[in-house]
């Protein structure tokens, strides 16, 4: 199988072989060839070993577990129990950022930079905006507490931000989330031994806690992030594992929060800083950005001579290590694999956890994140990165000659908007007259369960391109997208005639950079405004979802998101529940006639955007447009 889509990735993993380092692509191998060595019954999502009585089997002969479940409960019970997992880091991220909120003081580490969103914010959880000197402090724990509220009762944040239809519907579904603490609590409560064996009633809470995730945890935490960063602004940036420059002191920042990564980014151009990187014999000092918290930062700083920029998605972490490049790696609370620390130490790196939730075998002790000292931990990172430059660049083990890529970021519903002079009305009409098609959301992960690197994703988002869908890019996806140079200006050559003549009127490439995983909320935001300017249903629009290599619990968790929204939600690989067929059917057939969402799963990318362009057409259709 081809490693990587990427040539940089595939020219660090031959030489990690040579030095003979574990690596994501052999580990893989290693596990064999998908349905050869896997467990069957683990695949199909018809394996149990959550009581002592387990590990349970459904076969034919034994068709219900010894508690009795059944093989389409215990496929969506294990599913509704990864999906806690998912809500539970979205939480974690966006508590992080309500506290980061109510440090935020002019001039300090961080400050408020949008206020609209802040008063957006306020409004929303019933903070009044007076005094003004004192609302990022009262809003960020007014946030907090909704995380907090009563499953019962209706977050307040769903019904500011959701469309009033889709609430009706909700609510008649028994499925309007409360607060996302208290509907985490009862989803994984549900899943408990003898508590909730019916696949329709387990499903049903899934929708649920994707909607307090999108809604109660998603939106705030983007929105508080605008205010504290400022919202996404188109602006060129670098990527590809070739920013990476051995001659300096590097720090990448590795993750999904951009707290410390900003507060990095302000410390590194204070000239102290570059005199004193000179003085330990670099060029100067950087900041690098990889996966989620790299691309939390490219969407809203600008690349200069202090940021430098994404080195791309999760599946490039040891390779961006093995450039020998690194002085310190600052990781936050999601997607370091455990192997780093000695990647980090077979190239004269320090890895060193910002975050309680990381915990990895030979790392460096923790200097974990707090907003109120944010300004120390980034000196004190700084320092470290210094004082480890002449022994990391005295191993003589520099970057091999990596590319250097051009993308585009910092696409927002704000930024979408103004280049359309303020209105939607614009977007509207080339939708109508068929010049677009319809939008994709992209929202996936990466893995190589079933191709390399990205391979399925490029291909993804080139067929709906061609196709004239414009594509909004979220995720690990989007980093494969940067790095593949489809989010550059030039990709419209790559589109069909639709899509590159809005390209070349809005000065826009053909994919989006539309942030992170976290910005699933801030999509439904904008296809619910789509939804209201056209008088129609959410499900009633042109609009599909795709995670084309979705790997992990968040993506499953966003996939429910989508479902209870009402999108055509297509998903590869083929997720763990083949052995529940009852299950499948509802997902795939009957859930269009409850919230109209639909799950799609096709695994080929050519068969997997003939779906969505079929879709998308009866859409049109309907709409008689």
């Amino acid at each position: 199988m081809e490693e990587s889509a990427h040539g940089s990735v595939t020219t660090m993993v031959e030489k990690v072989r040579e030095t003979g380092e574990t690596n994501v692509f052999d580990r893989m191998a290693a596990q064999g060839e998908f349905g050869e060595k896997r467990c069957k019954f683990c695949v199909q999502g018809i394996r149990c070993s959550l009581c002592s009585q387990g590990p349970c089997r459904i076969t034919e002969k034994a068709p219900r577990g010894v508690c009795g479940i059944d093989a389409d409960g215990m496929a969506m019970r294990n599913l509704l129990l990864q999906n806690t997992m998912g809500t539970s880091t979205y939480l974690y991220h966006a508590d992080e950022v309500f506290k980061t909120l109510a440090q935020a003081t002019p001039g300090g580490t961080y400050e408020i930079k949008d206020w609209s969103k802040l008063e957006t914010l306020a409004t929303a959880v019933g903070v009044e905006l007076e005094p003004k000197d004192t609302l990022a402090k009262r809003t960020g724990q007014a946030l907090h507490d909704s995380l907090n509220g009563d499953h019962r009762d209706p977050s307040p944040l769903v019904e500011a931000f959701a469309p009033a239809e889709r609430q009706e519907l909700w609510k008649k579904l028994d499925i309007m989330p409360g607060g996302p603490l208290h509907e985490l609590v009862y989803a994984t409560s549900s899943c408990l031994t003898n508590v909730d064996g019916d696949y329709v009633s387990l499903a049903l809470k899934a929708l649920r806690l994707g909607l307090a995730t999108a809604y109660g945890v998603q939106v705030p935490l983007e929105l508080g992030q605008d205010a504290l960063f400022g919202t996404p602004t188109p602006h060129a940036i670098k990527t590809d594992l070739g920013i990476l420059d051995a001659d300096y002191v590097n720090i990448v920042v590795n993750g999904h929060e951009p707290f410390v990564g900003a507060a990095l980014i302000k410390a590194a151009k204070e000239a102290r800083v570059q005199e004193a990187a000179r003085a330990a014999g670099a060029k100067g000092l950087r900041i690098v950005g990889s996966i989620e918290t790299g691309q939390e930062l490219v969407q809203r700083f600008e690349v200069d001579d202090v940021f430098q920029g994404i080195t791309g998605n999760w599946l490039c972490t040891e390779m961006a290590m093995a450039t020998g490049a690194v002085d310190v790696w600052a990781a936050d609370m999601n997607c370091t694999v455990p192997t780093l620390a000695d990647t980090a130490k077979a190239h004269g790196a320090l890895l060193i956890p910002v975050s309680g939730l990381i915990g990895i075998p030979g790392a460096e002790p923790h200097m974990d994140y707090d907003a109120a000292t944010a300004g120390e931990l980034a000196s004190s990172l700084i320092e470290k990165a210094i004082g480890n430059f002449p022994s990391r660049k005295a191993r003589g083990n520099g970057k091999a000659d990596l590319r250097v890529g051009d993308a585009v970021a910092g696409f927002s519903t704000e930024s979408i908007l103004g280049a359309l002079g303020g209105k939607l009305d614009p977007l509207l009409d080339v939708i109508k007259n068929g010049t677009l098609k319809g939008i994709a959301g992209l929202v996936s992960c990466t893995t190589l369960r079933d191709s390399g690197q990205d391979v399925n994703t490029i291909a993804v988002a080139k067929e709906l391109i061609k196709n004239d869908v414009l594509v909004l890019a979220m995720g690990c996806g989007n980093a494969a997208l940067q790095v593949a140079g489809l989010e550059a200006l030039e990709a419209k050559d790559q589109a069909g005639d639709g899509v590159r003549a809005v390209c070349e009127l809005l000065g826009i490439p053909p994919v989006l950079s539309f942030g992170t995983c976290t910005d699933t909320g801030r999509i439904f935001l904008l296809v619910g405004a789509i939804a209201d300017a056209l008088g129609v249903n959410v499900p009633d629009l042109p609009v599909v979802a795709t995670a084309p290599e979705y790997m992990e619990q968040k993506a499953t968790i966003d996939a429910m998101a989508a479902l209870g929204f009402g999108l055509y939600t297509h998903v590869s690989p083929v997720p763990f529940v083949t052995g529940a067929p009852r299950l499948v059917k509802l997902v795939t057939e009957d859930l269009p006639g409850v919230t109209g969402g639909k799950l799609a799963v096709e695994t080929d990318p050519k068969e997997a955007v003939a779906g969505m362009l079929a879709h998308i057409e009866a859409k049109r259709a309907a709409l008689g447009i």
